[in-house]
């Protein structure tokens, strides 16, 4: 079966609007696009070779397919190691939209629930690069199946973050990790079910403790 794997590059704060350049994306206001070139470092570069030095195809929601279906078929040679690659992938776009997907090897995909059979069916793993609004669709769907991080040393405090609104709780999995001498932490997750809850105070609380409790429960606190 097919996998999906995210790829996200993000700042420390969990943001991953416009990584690449100063127009990328601006959307909201956004300020600091293009923040990914002056921090980022080898242990990047190394890992975005590993993840498409090998066979796959790509998910994008539609607003990252604008931008690649902008840039990636102009591509000069000098980034033709990705560039032939993602073109001659398989594009998969979840849209709602009925706008043409012009760049070649696309297909629309109109809702969450048919990657389920996408996944079933034959061909290489499919990698997402950028699209935040997949990540609370597809793991509240049970579909993500692998998580790499690409975290660079800077706080931007705005954007699109990794995980908005209407991400489900869960836990996961650490399975891989690496540390750059610039900072850069590269680290692998699988998902790995629920939320457990616990504690670390054994005594009866105080009363103030009680009072504090009932306070928050009440909203007062």
């Amino acid at each position: 079966m097919r996998k999906i794997i995210g790829a996200a590059l993000t700042s420390l704060d969990g943001v991953i609007q416009g990584p690449g350049g100063p127009t990328e994306d601006t959307t909201g206001g956004s300020r600091f696009s293009g923040w990914l070139p002056p921090v980022g470092d080898d242990a990047i570069e190394h890992k975005i070779g590993e993840l498409f030095g090998r066979p796959f195809d790509l998910l994008l929601g539609r607003r990252t397919y604008d931008i690649f279906a902008a840039y990636w078929p102009y591509a000069s040679e000098a980034m033709a190691d990705i560039r032939d690659p993602f073109n001659d992938c398989t594009k998969y776009v979840v849209t709602h939209q009925d706008q043409s997907l012009v760049w070649q090897n696309s297909q629309r995909v109109g809702a969450i629930e048919e990657l389920n059979a996408i996944k079933q069916g034959d061909g290489p793993d499919l990698v997402i690069q950028g699209s935040s609004t997949l990540y609370p669709q597809l793991l509240k769907a049970g579909l993500l199946d692998e998580l790499t991080l690409m975290i660079s040393p800077v706080v931007l405090g705005e954007g699109k973050r990794l995980f908005g609104d209407g991400t489900p709780p869960g836990t996961l999995k650490m399975v891989d990790h690496r540390v750059s001498d610039g900072g850069n932490i590269i680290v692998t997750y699988h998902p790995a079910g629920a939320v457990e809850i616990g504690t670390y105070v054994a005594e009866e609380p105080s009363d103030r403790e009680r009072n504090r409790q009932a306070k928050m429960e009440d909203g007062a606190w």
